[in-house]
């Protein structure tokens, strides 16, 4: 017999940690191979692991909420004899991922790597002595540029609360801050207290959602009443939060709302509709439609397809969709890339499939990341209209509303007008006036309307 480790795995290539979220077997399960044995979140994405060989679940080392290293040995799994003694989990890992040296157990740092990207062992702060603390906390030093180059979004929200994390001792390598510490301490009310150099009010928690910096308004205090249900945020609900709390407060929404006659790809789905199924294996819905054509508009309209860098503003040559998909524990993105490469087969395909596997916590990190575009639907729930906001640091959403059966005036050959029934649904964009005119946004829904309701009957 022999015992094979099970790492956390590196989930993309700036990703130097992960979060336990939840077993999903149990000390002494038997697993096979490729079976899913937990789930992991990370600043990206969650996802399920599975298991890197079959056998006996012999030790657990993490358990659930516990933050740790990439390459940290999470489980042991006995197996029969001839096993290595140490195996990655590799279905789940990205090429180039560091590797665990040789019998120790102990991540070896990637060559060539920037020091922020190099995994270490993982040392839990409590147990590290003064002296250790106090070096790590040197200018220049290894463990400082760790801690303050902490995610994007930690150093996003420490940003908006005006927290200096080069202050902070972590949880995560060499201390390095993480998306719970931070909301930790937000959570604490130490992130009231002004960071030097900043203004009183600018840093109280989540002030800045209702009111400008220097009013002085503070939060209300909610206390849970008798019988209410207080649950804490998911961790995908808090990421959805920040990131929508910060767009509000950098872009300049504004909606325009255009009406759509969707009968012509109504009709056109209804004839091919079984055909299609029955060949490709595929639900053919309205959305790869309106995706074919929302391409063709962002080629015609490229401000549409950029993104905001301090002053500049950068035209993306990619079209990379994303499609918005509901979960039951949040709201995640998956992004079709270069879909203008692909035809109404290969977006029903790639759409369908990224939607199944966002719902099985299968997606890999770059699948939700790179959108240059997004489109929103909450129609398929009732919503006529909606006004969502922009994922940064894109400039524009398309946001579908319910496709219903509508009477409509329209004027026939002879000029006169009668009552006829349309398949309608209302089409908004909210977009980011800083770089996008009203001109524009109206323009790009104009086309983008023309196509979808001139598009012929009798193929693709």
């Amino acid at each position: 017999m022999a015992r094979v480790d099970v790492v956390m795995p590196q989930m993309g290539e700036s990703i130097a940690e992960g979060t336990m979220s939840r077993w999903l077997k149990k000390l002494g399960d038997s697993v096979k191979r490729d079976e899913p044995l937990f789930e992991i979140s990370t600043d990206k994405v969650d996802a399920e692991i599975p298991s890197p060989t079959a056998g006996v679940l012999a030790e657990i080392l993490v358990t659930d909420g516990q933050t740790v290293a990439v390459q940290t040995v999470v489980a042991r799994i006995e197996t029969e004899a001839g096993a290595a003694a140490t195996v990655a989990a590799a279905p789940a890992t990205t090429p180039g991922a560091p590797s665990p040296a040789p019998g120790d157990g102990a991540p070896r740092p990637t060559v060539g790597a920037p020091p922020e990207r190099q995994a270490t062992a993982p040392v839990s702060p409590a147990r590290q002595p003064a002296a250790a603390v106090a070096a790590a906390a040197s200018p220049g030093s290894f463990e400082e540029r760790i801690r303050t180059r902490s995610s994007p979004l930690v150093r996003k929200i420490a940003a908006e609360h005006g927290i200096q994390l080069a202050g902070m001792q972590g949880s995560g390598i060499a201390g390095r801050v993480t998306k719970k510490d931070i909301l930790e301490y937000i959570d604490s009310g130490a992130a009231a207290q002004p960071a030097p150099g900043t203004r009183a009010g600018t840093s109280a928690p989540m002030a800045s959602m209702y009111a400008p910096a220097g009013f002085g308004y503070e939060p209300p205090n909610v206390q849970p009443w008798p019988g209410d249900v207080v649950e804490p945020m998911s961790r995908i609900r808090r990421l959805t939060a920040g990131h929508m709390v910060y767009s509000k407060q950098t872009s300049a929404h504004v909606t325009s709302v255009f009406e759509v006659d969707l009968t012509r790809i109504a009709r056109l789905r209804a004839k091919v509709r079984p055909e299609f199924e029955a060949q490709y294996g595929e639900k053919l819905t309205f959305l790869p439609f309106i995706t074919q054509a929302t391409v063709q508009a962002l080629r015609k309209f490229p401000v549409i397809n950029a993104a905001v860098s301090g002053t500049d503003i950068v035209f993306r040559r990619q079209y990379n969709i994303g499609i918005a998909v509901a979960l039951d524990w949040g709201l995640i993105v998956p992004v079709v890339k270069r879909a203008d490469t692909l035809n109404l087969v290969g977006l029903t395909k790639s759409i369908n499939d990224l939607a199944n596997r966002a719902r099985a916590k299968k997606l890999k990190p770059d699948e939700v990341q790179d959108a240059t575009f997004t489109i929103t639907n909450p129609g398929v729930f009732g919503s006529l209209i909606g006004t969502p906001v922009i994922p940064q640091p894109t400039v524009a959403i398309l946001c579908l509303g319910a496709i219903e059966k509508r009477p409509k005036v329209k004027t026939g050959p002879d000029g006169e007008d009668t009552i006829a029934i349309r398949t309608c649904a209302y089409f908004a964009l909210s977009f980011d006036h800083r770089v996008v005119d009203g001109s524009d946004a109206d323009q790009f829904m104009a086309f983008l309307k023309g196509q979808l309701e001139q598009i012929p009957e009798d193929g693709f």
